[in-house]
C-alpha cells in the first residue's frame, strides 16, 4: 500500500491554526533584528561602503573646519595634506 493510501485512510485531521505576527515575533524575540543588522553592516564593509562613509564624513567634517578657522588658508592646507598623503601611498605602491 502506498504512503498515500494510507493517510487517506487514517481520515480528515485539523490543521493546526498558523502563528500570528506577534507570536512568530516573540518566538524570534531580537534575533532577527540583531542578525538583520550585522549582516548588513557585514555586507557594507565587504563592499567597502563603511569605510568610504567615515571617509568623506572626515573629509567634510575637516573642510567645513578649516574653512571656518582659515578660510581659503585652511582649505589650502587640507589639500596639501590630501596630496602628501596620496603621493605617499603612491610611491608606496609602486616602488
Amino acid at each position: 500500500m502506498a504512503k498515500h493510501d494510507e493517510l487517506l485512510d487514517q481520515g480528515p485531521r485539523e490543521a493546526p491554526e498558523p502563528d500570528t505576527a506577534e507570536q512568530r515575533s516573540k518566538k524570534l524575540g531580537l534575533k532577527t533584528a540583531g542578525g538583520g543588522i550585522a549582516e548588513g553592516g557585514i555586507g557594507l564593509a565587504k563592499a567597502g561602503v563603511l569605510g568610504k562613509l567615515f571617509l568623506w564624513l572626515f573629509v567634510w567634517n575637516g573642510v567645513s573646519t578649516a574653512v571656518r578657522i582659515g578660510g581659503w588658508i585652511g582649505i589650502a592646507v587640507i589639500l596639501a595634506a590630501v596630496t602628501v598623503f596620496l603621493v605617499a601611498r603612491w610611491r608606496r605602491e609602486n616602488g
